[in-house]
């Protein structure tokens, strides 16, 4: 058992919850809980170690069997080096750490999403969960985003992190051109636009673009843009949460691939 925080296996679990820079150096991240470590291993997702506690293992026998079974590199840590390890206040007994995902070849053939200066982890976090939820196609990181390997986002994915598909890019408006000259609809949003999200027409392959919490879409994106979509909300409310503002847009676009309409007015 490893009782020490001075361990070193400790201080490098620890510094890849705390430091993005230093999980693309080592090229791993920290996973936090059960239902992450569970959905890593249904989806076959390579884990480099697990540290867990005692009373966890006797809580999640049956699990760490698997592991044994699974030949991972698995190491008992007593309850207050894993809390030293933990992102979370009240960790439930289990840390690993894992490769960071490679890239994946994908295509837009009905929809995809493109995130310019999402700053938030829970923001984050929620519209990757709604994106794997509503059946996207692929998600496009851009300038100013968390880095999406941030234990934070991890968690607030419920386990979905590992079914997404996603790419960072350095430059959202070449990425953007990109898909533009292939005949993808690139579509925004903005709060004067005249066109509603229920009005528009999903049916051709589409990127949904989407800005920062406070500031929203650049102007210089915006003037990328095809079309611009707007989400009717009351007159006292200001705006809506990006993350929220994601999750209606793909489930309308949802809505119209299982065969519905786009609606004449709102």
């Amino acid at each position: 058992m490893i009782t020490s925080v001075q361990n070193p296996l400790v201080k490098q679990l620890k510094r890849l919850g705390e430091d993005h820079k230093h999980r693309h150096k080592q090229q791993q991240m920290l996973l936090e809980g059960t239902h992450l470590l569970e959905e890593a291993l249904n989806v076959g997702y390579p884990l480099t170690i697990v540290c867990h506690t005692a009373s966890w293992q006797i809580k999640e026998q049956e699990l760490h069997d698997r592991l044994l079974r699974g030949n991972y590199h698995v190491e008992l840590v007593a309850d207050h080096v894993l809390k030293t390890i933990a992102t979370t206040l009240h960790p439930d007994g289990v840390v690993a750490s894992a490769p960071l995902p490679t890239s994946q070849a994908w295509e837009i053939k009905q929809i995809g999403l493109a995130l310019a200066g999402i700053q938030d982890p829970g923001n984050m976090g929620t519209i990757l969960r709604s994106a794997c939820a509503a059946g996207c196609n692929g998600i496009i990181v851009g300038e100013g985003c968390v880095d999406l390997t941030n234990p934070k986002i991890l968690r607030a994915t419920a386990g979905q992190w590992f079914r997404s598909v996603w790419k960072t890019v350095p430059c959202l408006r070449d990425e953007l051109l990109f898909w533009q000259e292939r005949g993808v609809k690139i579509v925004g949003t903005s709060p004067q636009a005249d066109l509603s999200f229920w009005q528009f027409d999903f049916s051709s392959p589409c990127l949904l673009v989407l800005g920062n919490e406070g500031r929203g879409l650049s102007s210089d994106i915006l003037e990328m843009t095809d079309v611009c979509l707007s989400i009717p909300i009351d007159r006292a409310v200001e705006s809506l949460n990006v993350a929220m503002t994601a999750t209606l847009l793909l489930f309308e676009a949802k809505r119209q691939r299982m065969g519905g309409k786009p609606f004449d007015r709102c």
